[in-house]
């Protein structure tokens, strides 16, 4: 067996709560060392990471240390905002971009430095609703250009996620992107279930893959379910979503795009390493119970059948990846 990837999720998909101690316990009682935080309670009720006051950061940067968790990235919503100030009957917000880069982008950068994240999650801003997504690709790249370079400075990865209804909504405009912003600490996240929601078939959905395939730096694992009548879509209502189902059993097909990867894998954690990212990970999204535009929850039942599921597949096509076992245990 060659390259392992390393297993991590988004925690607050698991307690009701969103309380941050229940949210490391079930990660560290799945076996997981490593998480992604993004909505959670450090006692002051539950908030964004990027809502938390300094105490609450603070109070989440000890409980990671007492669980022995790492961040593998920080779950940031940069770049889920209007690229241009348009009505366009969303309710999306506009924030002109030099007022981003001086506000929100080194906030999420003073949070990863914190927390002791490299990778930073992000996305690649809302067009007008009604405009070609491709359009709108020059535009975004610039700005995404001028927050993978404040991340280079701070020693940071920019992820930017495939996701519907935004300018990268698919591989193919992910890596329109990529090519146009051409810069080191720019990485492309895939994400299946945010491609198959918005119509494509299984071939269509792996071309996608396909087509953002060398930019990719990690991925979210979450899968949804097509039914055969679906046509494509130029917007997908997020808060509508109901078919999201385990990564062994869904129409993104992720047997196929992993055992795809797997060949590339050694390439990509031998060059992660060599800049200082631990490897490549594989970011659980499971959304099982439910998700919409800025979250998801799967319960911990749900989580650790997420997980579980992965881990069939991952067996599956031959792709290593570690749990805590027993002899971890007597170590400590």
């Amino acid at each position: 067996m060659g390259a392992k990837v390393i297993l991590t999720g988004f925690a607050d998909e698991g307690p009701v709560s969103k309380n941050a101690e229940a949210q490391l316990a079930m990660c560290r009682g799945l076996g997981l060392s490593w998480y992604s935080p993004r909505f959670v309670d450090c006692g002051g009720g539950v908030k964004n990471l990027m809502a938390l006051s300094e105490d609450e950061v603070g109070r989440l940067a000890e409980l990671q240390t007492q669980y022995e968790m790492r961040p593998s990235s920080i779950g940031s919503p940069l770049g889920k905002v209007k690229l241009l100030d348009v009505d366009d009957g969303t309710h999306n917000r506009y924030v002109p971009i030099d007022d981003y880069l001086v506000q929100d982008v080194p906030h999420a950068i003073g949070l990863a430095k914190t927390l002791g994240a490299c990778l930073i999650r992000g996305f690649s801003f809302y067009p007008p609703k009604q405009d070609a997504p491709r359009r709108h690709v020059e535009l975004a790249a610039g700005h995404l250009r001028r927050i993978a370079e404040q991340c280079a400075e701070a020693g940071l990865v920019y992820g930017l996620e495939v996701e519907a209804n935004l300018v990268g909504r698919n591989g193919e405009l992910e890596m329109a992107l990529w090519h146009a912003v051409d810069h080191p600490n720019l990485m492309l996240i895939y994400d299946g279930a945010n491609i198959i929601c918005q119509g494509y078939g299984p071939e269509a959905v792996f071309a996608q893959y396909l087509a953002m395939k060398d930019g990719i730096g990690w991925m979210h694992v979450k899968d949804y379910q097509r039914r055969d009548d679906e046509a494509p879509t130029d917007y997908v209502d997020e808060e509508m979503m109901m078919r999201f189902v385990p990564s062994d059993r869904g129409s993104t097909n992720y047997y196929r795009v992993l055992s795809d990867f797997r060949e590339r894998l050694p390439e990509v954690v031998k060059a992660h390493r060599a800049r200082g990212i631990p490897g490549f990970f594989l970011d659980l999204e499971p959304h099982l119970k439910g998700g919409g535009q800025f979250g998801g929850y799967s319960g911990p039942d749900g989580f650790g059948v997420a997980l579980r599921a992965l881990c069939r597949v991952l067996d599956a096509v031959g792709i290593g990846y570690d749990l805590t076992t027993y002899g971890d245990l007597k170590k400590g």
